[in-house]
């Protein structure tokens, strides 16, 4: 990576991070945090979850985790705000909203919303109000909470976008807590031992059908789904990985052959994962 490009990332205690490029940057600076993309103009690319997005001008990009996305590129006259947020920092705001976690869900399907002009400009302002404010040395002695309430005001206008586009569910503070702590466990990575929906309802003290439903009627996938969407998305980084054996793979993952394994992958991929890292390695 050109270390020259990043020069201007900007660091409030790794809490928030700023930069002008998302290509590199995501990949550099932001595994495992929250990224936010905001294009300006020209435009840009990535892969999640085998899905090639293109991104244009007035397109906002939010990754719950950029470590999920992959090949990010750009055209050459690609403008945008980056912002990258530590999850310890994000869940430090308490949002009482409960939309969060359906958000959440959405957009870990659908990362990217397209804002209308109004939309733009306010997203354009927060932003770059935020970055300002970050980069302002005057010693403001409530900094941290300052940040943190222009932050909060920007999520939820991102919310408020977002839920436009969207048939609203009136979500319990039951049912919040419960899809956050089973999202959690996957994000732990539970899902390397455990790929069986017995197991996290156990975890959860509910049943297997109650967690279903629940997820089902949030992100109209069952809980099913995000435990192999999980599990996929581990197993094609971790075949990504050169030092690692198709039978390391296996065995991180709780396979109890190298052959059930490859069905495992055949049957959701479409190829044997021999095939799989060959392409893309």
């Amino acid at each position: 990576m050109d270390e020259t490009l990043y020069k201007n990332v900007e660091d409030a205690d790794r809490g928030i991070m700023f930069a002008d490029r998302a290509a590199g940057f995501a990949q550099a600076y932001a595994p495992g945090r929250v990224l936010h993309i905001l294009c300006v103009s020209g435009g840009m690319s990535f892969t999640l979850n085998d899905v090639r997005y293109n991104v244009g001008p007035h397109d906002y990009v939010i990754l719950p985790d950029a470590a999920l996305a992959s090949d990010f590129t750009e055209s050459a006259d690609a403008a945008a705000t980056v912002m990258s947020l530590s999850e310890e920092f994000v869940t430090s705001l308490a949002l009482r909203s409960n939309y969060g976690i359906i958000g959440h869900l959405a957009l870990l399907q659908n990362p990217v919303m397209r804002l209308s002009d109004g939309d733009f400009a306010t997203c354009r302002e927060a932003l770059d109000t935020l970055r300002r404010r970050m980069a302002d040395s005057g010693g403001h002695q409530f900094r941290d909470e300052m940040l943190g309430h222009l932050l909060m005001a920007h999520i939820l206008d991102l919310y408020d976008i977002h839920a436009r586009g969207r048939r609203r569910e009136d979500v319990t503070e039951r049912t919040q807590d419960l899809l956050r702590r089973f999202i959690a466990l996957l994000y732990q990575g539970e899902y390397t031992a455990h790929r069986d929906l017995d197991y996290y309802a156990s975890r959860l003290c509910v049943t297997p059908h109650h967690l279903s439903d629940v997820c089902r009627k949030v992100s109209g996938k069952p809980a099913s789904f995000w435990i192999e969407r999980f599990t996929v998305n581990g197993i094609k980084r971790m075949l990504g990985r050169k030092d690692m054996t198709l039978g390391n793979v296996a065995e991180r993952f709780n396979f109890q052959s190298l052959s059930y394994f490859s069905r495992y992958v055949q049957k959701r991929l479409g190829m044997p994962p021999s095939r799989y890292r060959k392409d893309r390695t």
